[in-house]
């Protein structure tokens, strides 16, 4: 798949979850095989209002291939005006979402409630489309509550969308329930620009039949929570990675992380991602218990090499 200039090379990338990808994250999956990472969703609102809110979210580093930032809004001209933020000047494309299902974010007409109002969701791509110099795409889901992808799709399409990711469930089921393939497919078939499949991607046979439907990339989401190397795996790059290089990914996203943030509150943020590493360990319920009330980051990553290096 290729953006303009952006070529997205093995066709996998990072999907944008907001408390999850952070510059840390996003390096680990980039250098694990990923072509392209998104950003956190980013509030074109705080940008503009209360920019320091945003900027951690916003940093990143120069090995990521293709940095993507993910913004959210319902104002059409927040929107464009956030399209000149400072810090939104590092990322090669601008991604609109359309499909987050937090009822915090739909209840502000954001995310996937502008699934209900495709005339607005129009409105919005095209004037950002025509305000930016970089290629805009858009995420969204099938719908709201009944499945429109295909028609919100070609209004995506002509309404200048670069490209599109479809993750194939309706904002109502959250995860609950299986992607809709079928539907990703129908997509798919039925636009000229690219489609990015999104949705239950985990392992080889969940990617290949999500590669079944013929999107040009897959996204990979909650499957990398704790798994940053699941790229190079499905990619075929990594066949074996061993307990001691995993413990050295933890502590490279660790190093990051310091680099710009607090360290206490880092202490609290990065517990979630420990868990997550940790997560596939048997009857370790006593040390996974120490790490989501470890008081240090050290103190955790001691109890995490125990587990990794024994």
């Amino acid at each position: 798949m290729k953006i303009e200039n952006f070529d997205f090379a093995d066709n996998l990338v990072l999907a944008p979850m907001a408390g999850v990808s952070d510059v840390g994250f996003r390096y680990l999956c980039s250098k694990f095989g990923a072509s392209a990472t998104f950003s956190e969703m980013l509030s074109c609102r705080a940008m503009l209002n209360n920019p320091k809110k945003t900027q951690f979210m916003t940093q990143a580093t120069k090995e990521e291939k293709i940095k993507i930032g993910q913004i959210f809004g319902h104002e059409e001209d927040i929107m464009v005006k956030a399209l000149s933020s400072p810090l939104l000047q590092g990322y090669d494309i601008i991604d609109i979402n359309m499909g987050c299902p937090a009822p915090k974010i739909v209840k502000n007409g954001e995310g996937s409630a502008l699934m209900k109002d495709i005339v607005k969701a129009s409105k919005i791509i095209s004037s950002i489309v025509k305000a930016s110099s970089k290629p805009i795409s858009v995420k969204f889901r099938l719908g709201y509550d009944k499945d429109i992808s295909l028609e919100f799709g070609r209004m995506c399409q002509e309404s200048g969308a670069s490209f599109v990711t479809l993750h194939g469930r309706r904002a109502i089921q959250g995860y609950s329930g299986h992607v809709d393939l079928e539907a990703i497919a129908r997509l798919k078939a039925g636009l000229k620009i690219p489609v990015i499949g999104n949705g239950d991607v985990g392992d080889q046979k969940s990617y290949q039949d999500m590669l079944s439907t013929k999107v040009d990339a897959v996204m990979i989401g909650r499957a990398s929570q704790g798994k940053p190397w699941i790229f190079g795996e499905l990619l075929g790059k990594i066949k074996d990675i061993s307990a001691a290089e995993k413990f050295e990914a933890i502590k490279t996203h660790v190093e990051i992380l310091r680099r710009y943030y607090d360290e206490n509150w880092l202490t609290l943020y990065l517990r979630k991602h420990f868990l997550w590493y940790t997560n596939s360990f048997q009857n370790a319920a006593k040390m996974r218990a120490q790490i989501a009330t470890s008081p240090s980051i050290d103190d955790s990553l001691k109890i995490i090499e125990e587990l990794f290096c024994k």
